[in-house]
């Protein structure tokens, strides 16, 4: 037996995900492990060390689908690649078998939920980012403006405030190097406010 577990941000801790793999059976040190890396990205390190130390006759453990794919297109492609190397896949401790009826059913219902979590918390994160730079009040906090990418990015970003006195917008362009973010911050109206530089 093969586990693989993932979490998305360094916040996550990997630890429940370890004990349910090694409740279904996983030796510990036969467990694969994703940090900081999104189920909808297929180029993950630990994945592809898992799927290939998995042979004919294996069972690759997985706690639970999304942690394997975040898209339905994905994990059919992941499920199926393996099923005809021979290699079984046991999400939750569920034998996946699409020969089965009830199993590609409930496979492809695991994978359409996965997707639609994902999905729903990128628009939650677009929501809010709207909402922290077009909706910002007198008063309100700082805002924080990161994500991941290379170790040398360039980004605009454009602020539009909106008050019963007019509109502001200004568009400041940045380049950092060996960090993942930027923030800006500071009063956005009313006394003390002052545009980024």
């Amino acid at each position: 037996m093969i586990g693989y577990a993932r979490c998305s941000t360094v916040l996550q801790d990997l630890t429940t995900q370890r004990e349910i793999l090694t409740s279904l059976g996983v030796p510990e040190d036969r467990i694969y492990l994703d940090k900081r890396l999104t189920g909808t990205n297929r180029e993950r390190p630990g994945l592809d060390q898992a799927l290939a130390a998995v042979h004919a006759g294996d069972t690759l453990v997985v706690p639970e689908l999304d942690r394997l794919a975040r898209s339905v297109p994905d994990a059919r492609d992941i499920g199926d690649t393996l099923v005809a190397r021979g290699v079984r896949l046991c999400p939750g401790g569920s034998i996946y078998d699409p020969a089965d009826p009830m199993s590609k059913m409930f496979f492809n219902l695991l994978a359409v939920f996965a997707e639609f979590e994902a999905d729903l918390l990128k628009m939650r994160t677009r929501e809010g980012m709207a909402k922290a730079i077009t909706g910002l009040s007198c008063g309100s906090p700082s805002f924080r403006i990161s994500g991941r990418g290379p170790s040398v990015v360039s980004q605009a970003l454009t602020v539009t405030i909106e008050s019963p006195h007019g509109t502001t917008s200004w568009t400041h362009t940045w380049t950092h190097e060996g960090c993942r973010g930027s923030v800006v911050s500071g009063p956005v109206c009313g006394a003390g406010a002052r545009r980024p530089p």
